[in-house]
């Protein structure tokens, strides 16, 4: 039986996944120098999933060292990575984690990257292999399902990447980490969204002294 498709996501309280810019993470002194946004977009950026940072278990997956928190949002990282056995990624977002990642990648399975330009698989150590697809949201959902087998496949983002899937009705379920933060603008999870073909069901939620984790299946209307 095929697993789920699915999407999990840190989002502010006034509705955006990230700050209008993630280039900030990778500026240089110079650039911060002259422009003071970039300082405020990464502030932003760390406030907004600070929830995760001190986790034991992002520690762990992204070769930070030993220790870190242990609880119910460390959990649910865990639980989250343990069910994936194929994500899915917009080529924005595979940009920015290309400089961002270390070389072993923290996904530790395919990843399939929508793209409109041709290139060879890429394989990293830790079992994260990139495959970039060019002919549709479809063909790289299919290619992610029988990667995935009995697992499930992640949408991993960007929010446009989200959204495309969802309004293609695509997607099963979501999870939101809900941060006691507000961006005022951004990348909006749900901006375009078709309200007219998608309706959502509560399934759970959990509150942590950090986030609150909201769970959601997503029926058509």
């Amino acid at each position: 039986m095929p697993g789920k498709v699915f999407f999990s996501v840190s989002m502010s309280l006034d509705g955006f996944t990230a700050p209008e810019s993630l280039d900030a993470i990778f500026a240089t002194p110079e650039q911060r120098k002259q422009d003071p946004r970039l300082d405020y977009w990464m502030t932003q950026w760390m406030e907004l999933q600070a929830w995760i940072f001190p986790q034991r278990f992002f520690r762990e997956n992204l070769n930070q060292g030993e220790g870190g928190e242990e609880g119910r949002d460390n959990d649910i990282a865990r639980e989250t990575f343990e069910r994936t056995g194929a994500s899915i990624m917009g080529k924005r977002m595979f940009d920015l984690g290309e400089r961002a990642w270390p070389e072993e990648a923290p996904f530790h399975t395919p990843v399939f990257v929508l793209t409109h330009h041709r290139r060879d698989p890429w394989k990293r150590p830790g079992d994260t292999t990139f495959h970039f697809v060019n002919d549709g949201p479809h063909s790289a959902l299919d290619q992610a399902r029988a990667a995935a087998g009995d697992r499930d496949v992640r949408i991993a983002g960007g929010a446009e990447t989200i959204l495309q899937y969802l309004n293609l009705g695509l997607v099963d379920e979501f999870s939101i980490a809900l941060s006691p933060v507000l961006l005022g603008a951004g990348s909006r999870l749900f901006e375009g969204i078709d309200a007219s073909k998608i309706a959502i069901e509560p399934v759970g939620s959990e509150a942590s002294p950090r986030v609150t984790h909201l769970r959601y299946a997503v029926r058509s209307r």
